[in-house]
């Protein structure tokens, strides 16, 4: 294993962050802020509880999981676009370093981003509401396994796409959604037995419901089937990746 190379993608990658600090840590912080005063005061003054836990309170994950999963796939996108995009692409590859190693190097620093803005949604949401993690191991087990699979996923689409246009349609169009109607500002029990089945086609529901637990011990579904789908999942973006790269889909041209 190369780690030096893997160490020199993933510190180039955190540097570019510095250098937008504005647009990649500042601003998803005050729009996910904007989030959590708007529903928590508009729709906290007309639920006061869900599962016995406050309204504002069990948004909490629910704004986190949004953050991570949005934030995950655009940082993993971009990052490995823009060389795609610059011609840089070539060099990496044809560099005395694996595939796995160039996947860790773009993924770790996606996900290490996606991590720290999570981290400080959550402390600034214990500045609003009060906030209790009963299993601090799981939150964190959720959080790293989520980071790295919708990383992956946007190491993907950042390969799939041939335009900037194309980089933004899956975490505007797909991504997005299926994470506001996954329950993140709801408990799917809420909704009509019709529609609670319906929405178990959302993976979004079984990251935010595993989530949610770790914060305070209520799910929408059971939480092994919740682990089950995200590690099904980050194996299923393993293999496309190994894919892309033994196939060279959209390096080779």
């Amino acid at each position: 294993m190369n780690w030096q190379a893997i160490r020199a993608i993933y510190l180039f990658e955190m540097a570019r962050t510095r250098r937008t600090l504005l647009q990649s840590i500042i601003a998803p912080v005050i729009s996910t802020s904007l989030y959590f005063v708007v529903f928590g005061t508009a729709i906290g003054n007309r639920i006061n509880e869900i599962a016995g836990v406050g309204y504002g309170s069990f948004i909490v994950p629910g704004l986190i999981m949004l953050t991570l999963l949005t934030q995950s796939v655009s940082n993993a996108s971009f990052g490995i676009y823009f060389p795609k995009f610059t011609g840089t692409i070539y060099e990496i590859l044809s560099a005395p370093i694996s595939h796995m190693e160039i996947a860790l190097g773009y993924v770790g620093a996606a996900a290490t981003k996606s991590i720290i803005l999570a981290v400080i949604i959550l402390v600034t949401a214990t500045l609003f509401v009060p906030v209790r993690i009963d299993h601090p191991f799981w939150m964190l087990a959720f959080l790293l396994l989520t980071a790295i699979t919708f990383s992956l996923l946007g190491f993907i689409i950042g390969i799939w796409a041939d335009g900037f246009e194309k980089l933004q349609l899956v975490p505007l169009l797909i991504v997005t959604p299926l994470t506001f109607l996954g329950g993140s500002f709801y408990s799917i029990d809420m909704l009509p037995a019709f529609w609670q089945k319906v929405t178990l086609f959302n993976p979004a529901v079984y990251l935010i419901s595993g989530f949610r637990w770790s914060f305070y011990s209520i799910a929408d579904v059971n939480v092994a089937v919740s682990l089950g789908m995200t590690l099904f999942f980050l194996m299923l973006c393993l293999a496309l990746i190994s894919w892309i790269f033994r196939t060279g889909y959209r390096l080779k041209s």
